[in-house]
């Protein structure tokens, strides 16, 4: 037998490990955009919800899901402050949401400035699914207290959500 030979598995290619899922579909789902603006003058811990979007992953075994935000930063008037992002999570009879992902971190000294602001985390988390989640970006003052204001300009949640590995 040679080494293209069909009885000779190839232990190391990761492709021949995959489960094939049967019946596995995607889900992709987009948010409806909306626009916050942070006041003058707001103080440390003020917390702006900006976006979200509900998904039922009750069709998908072992669910991962990747979700996308994306924005526009506009410095109307002088803005000078620090704002943290965050996904967080709330599922069933969940009372408290559960953050997801990384906090990211925007600072800005301009007079006046525009630019997008985007990231993506992953939800790969099998122990608390349940039939339906609300994920929700938040944004969060960091700074003792902001100058001049932030518009956040459509602002949007999307996900994709797909079978993911076995937990």
């Amino acid at each position: 037998m040679n080494y293209m030979s069909r009885s000779n598995k190839d232990n190391c290619d990761p492709c021949n490990n995959i489960k094939k899922e049967k019946d596995c579909t995607a889900i992709v789902k987009c948010g409806c955009p909306s626009s916050t603006t942070l006041p003058a003058a707001t103080v440390a811990g003020t917390t702006f919800p900006l976006a979200s979007l509900t998904l039922n992953t009750r069709g998908l075994k072992d669910p991962c899901i990747k979700l996308e935000f994306a924005s526009n930063l506009v410095a109307a008037v002088a803005f000078t402050g620090t704002v943290n992002f965050q996904v967080f999570k709330q599922c069933g009879n969940q009372l408290t949401p559960t953050p997801i992902g990384p906090v990211w971190t925007f600072s800005l000294v301009a007079l006046l400035s525009s630019q997008t602001f985007s990231f993506f985390v992953c939800d790969c988390d099998c122990s608390c699914f349940s039939d339906c989640c609300t994920y929700t970006v938040v944004a969060t003052v960091t700074s003792a207290v902001t100058v001049g204001t932030l518009a956040i300009n459509n602002a949007t949640l999307g996900a994709i959500a797909t079978c993911g590995s076995s937990c």
